[in-house]
């Protein structure tokens, strides 16, 4: 896509001009007021903030009604997974925002005593959030709120996989800002195209990792900072020590939430043989606990979502039929129905070697299932694969739990839960590797938007490191070498 590509330094004379991007007005509206949003203090970005929770509240109803439009998603997830976590960032940016603001002291070495040192964070500018499909109104509302709090023009691309909530993030942004402080944007790839041909201060993008890789290729035609936060293939680990009811109850929830579209949703599950039978069991009790007894139950349930359209429906039924073909055995759910997007909730073991669904992120409520003997073998399969967004270890033995923290690498981790680790705002969320780049949630997410501007002020008068100044002659040798010595 030319958009991507790389441009030659110096066209031939004959080559057409550039195309004029479809949203330099908007842009150049967003660059003209970034400095007036530079220079507001504290009140200014609280009252901000403040106003974006205060409609998260008053319209918490439509925001049921748009995620359950785009894919039937229970409204009591919607309050669970995209309003309570979105007003958690916005209330949680607004209370630490004066300390973030605050400059911060730096020590002085020796060599430049009488200097005073300290960092002081500045907002990037006009930033860009690309926010996807799976959760598009908390995953809009995250980094908008740290994107706020940090002081920049927004511009906020919806996924147009979920119109509904796209149009109420749209009516939202109308409501609460001026089109030159924070702005909405529907539509499909062509809008995305155009929006990556500008010159942004940031780009925070969540997405799949092939999708990211064209982000970051748009991004560094102009030197964009950027964060990506992508997914992967994250494992759940259960040893032979773990509460196996609560190990159940905690990787069925985790997994089959949203109807398993969540990046961070156990992507396998490798248990200990010992217990291997004994967990299954008391997942599939689980199933019936949460969503009903059977399949026709769990398809009447109000608590499970859909698929979210007839594409991502096909590719998961491609990967189900994939490893059934292979010889995975279905151990729970299987079932289907192509007319309503719906997956019944599916355990898979004796899954071989090459399924596609143990190489391609899942995405879906299909759950396959591995067994290990020994501890070793678990670190060993997941570090030969691309690291993962997330890390779940099941366990009582704390030797355990501190072997496979330390052995796997994984952009965070969960012990003993799933997914909850997205709520704690201290805690920085985002991948590693092909799992993402950069981090999000609270402090970490202010400082993605943000310049940590380092400043040096030397008192007037002093003299400083003038004697180390040329011409070199011996004694500044001499006063070097006493400089290396003891420093």
């Amino acid at each position: 896509m030319s958009a991507f590509t790389a441009q030659p330094a110096a066209p031939p004379a004959t080559a057409a001009p550039p195309a004029a991007n479809c949203f330099a007005a908007e842009f150049a509206a967003l660059r003209a007021n970034a400095p007036a949003l530079r220079a507001e203090d504290v009140a200014a970005r609280r009252r901000r903030l403040g106003q974006l929770a205060d409609w998260i509240m008053a319209n918490r109803q439509a925001i049921q009604q748009a995620l359950f439009q785009d894919f039937k998603k229970p409204p009591e997830e919607t309050d669970l997974t995209e309003i309570w976590p979105s007003l958690t960032e916005v209330k949680h940016s607004s209370r630490e925002l004066k300390k973030w603001l605050a400059p911060r002291s730096v020590g002085t070495p020796l060599a430049l005593l009488g200097t005073k040192g300290w960092v002081q964070v500045e907002p990037k500018g006009v930033v860009l959030i690309i926010a996807p499909w799976n959760y598009p109104f908390y995953l809009a509302l995250d980094p908008l709120a740290s994107a706020l709090a940090a002081g920049n023009a927004v511009v906020i691309k919806p996924a147009e996989q979920t119109p509904a909530t796209s149009a109420l993030l749209r009516r939202m942004a109308e409501a609460l800002f001026r089109p030159d402080e924070v702005l909405v944007l529907e539509g499909g790839r062509e809008v995305a195209s155009e929006l990556l041909r500008l010159p942004w201060d940031h780009i925070f993008f969540t997405g799949s990792p092939q999708i990211g890789k064209i982000v970051m290729r748009a991004a560094a035609e102009h030197l964009s900072g950027i964060t990506l936060e992508l997914g992967g293939k994250s494992p759940a680990i259960v040893d032979e020590t773990a509460n196996l009811r609560d190990a159940a109850e905690k990787i069925v929830w985790g997994k089959f939430l949203n109807a398993g579209q969540t990046c961070v949703a156990p992507d396998y599950l490798l248990v200990q043989a010992s217990v291997h039978d004994e967990l299954l069991a008391e997942m599939s009790q689980a199933v019936g606990r949460y969503y009903g007894p059977d399949n026709e139950a769990i398809k009447a349930s109000k608590s499970f979502a859909r698929i979210v359209n007839a594409h991502h429906f096909a590719r998961l039924a491609a990967l189900l039929e994939d490893a059934q073909t292979r010889g995975a055995i279905v151990a729970q759910g299987g079932s289907y129905d192509e007319r309503q997007c719906y997956i019944e909730p599916t355990i898979l073991t004796d899954v071989p070697a090459g399924a596609t669904i143990l190489e391609e992120e899942i995405f879906g409520p299909l759950l396959p299932v591995l067994t290990f003997e020994h501890l070793p073998e678990t670190a060993a399969y997941v570090n030969a694969r691309p690291k993962p967004l997330a890390q779940y270890v099941f366990t009582t033995s704390p030797a355990n739990c501190r072997y496979l923290l330390d052995s796997i690498a994984a952009g965070g981790a969960a012990v003993n839960e799933t997914i909850i680790q997205l709520a704690h705002p201290d805690l920085p969320f985002g991948g590693v590797g092909n799992s993402g780049l950069g981090k999000a949630h609270g402090h970490a997410g202010f400082l993605a938007f943000s310049n940590e501007k380092a400043v040096l002020k030397q008192r007037v008068g002093l003299t400083g490191i003038k004697p180390f100044y040329p011409p070199y002659t011996g004694r500044v040798r001499r006063l070097l070498g006493l400089l290396l010595k003891y420093l």
